[in-house]
């Protein structure tokens, strides 16, 4: 669908996931930067504590993460979910291993409720696996503003600059719920590969992790155990 048509829209509306429907696969369509993420985000899973394990994937879109859940990630069962508004999600409280989020809370209106849901769902000793885009000034102007207008970069008005994430309000919005964060790691695309694409002679870039995380970053939480709970 072409661009127009996505600029027509509000910003942040979820109907643009839909108006690009045949970009999801698309190695130099405008969803590829989320495959490059895709392979960064499959690096901070964890193995599978049992064959078998549920790993939910929210707001999995495509499935792009699916490809990667390979050698010693092989054993999840990669359960993916999409909604337009993250409500209460069908799994049971204290339910799941493992629970992916990226690139998906920087779209939610209401982040209070969706930290709350994601911590409700993973299990004690779980691991949360969150990539999204900060709130900062280099982010929203980088990231949103000139990058939608780059190849390789976010289709227009795919982000709302007002939902952006500061990572400090999200460590905040998780430990109530048991959920500690640790550190942050800001991720640039490899401007090697990245003129590679460009070219059309690499239909992938690595994501280079770096000590910023004013713009793209990723963080792991694990959630409380029983015995920390009752201590």
């Amino acid at each position: 669908m072409p661009n127009a048509m996505v600029s027509r829209r509000e910003r942040n509306d979820p109907g643009q996931y839909d108006d690009l429907t045949d970009e999801w696969w698309r190695p130099y369509g405008k969803f590829a930067a989320l495959h490059w993420m895709a392979v960064a985000r499959a690096e901070l899973i964890p193995p599978p504590p049992y064959p078998g394990a549920v790993l939910l994937d929210v707001a999995c879109g495509a499935g792009l993460l699916a490809p990667h859940l390979n050698g010693s990630l092989s054993g999840w069962r990669h359960v993916g979910i999409d909604l337009s508004e993250l409500s209460r999600l069908p799994f049971a409280d204290d339910s799941l291993h493992c629970v992916v989020a990226g690139e998906v809370l920087e779209h939610l209106p209401d982040l209070p409720s969706a930290t709350a849901e994601l911590a409700r769902v993973l299990a004690p000793g779980g691991v949360l696996v969150i990539d999204t885009l900060n709130d900062t000034r280099f982010c929203r102007i980088a990231l949103v503003r000139v990058a939608e207008r780059l190849p390789g970069g976010p289709p227009v008005g795919i982000h709302d600059p007002a939902l952006l994430v500061d990572p400090q309000r999200l460590s905040d919005l998780l430990a109530p719920h048991g959920v500690t964060l640790g550190p942050l790691v800001g991720l640039r695309p490899s401007a090697l590969d990245l003129v590679g694409w460009l070219l059309r002679r690499r239909e992938r870039v690595r994501m280079l992790r770096i000590g910023s995380s004013a713009g793209v970053y990723q963080t792991t939480g694990t959630k409380t155990t029983w015995a920390q709970v009752n201590s």
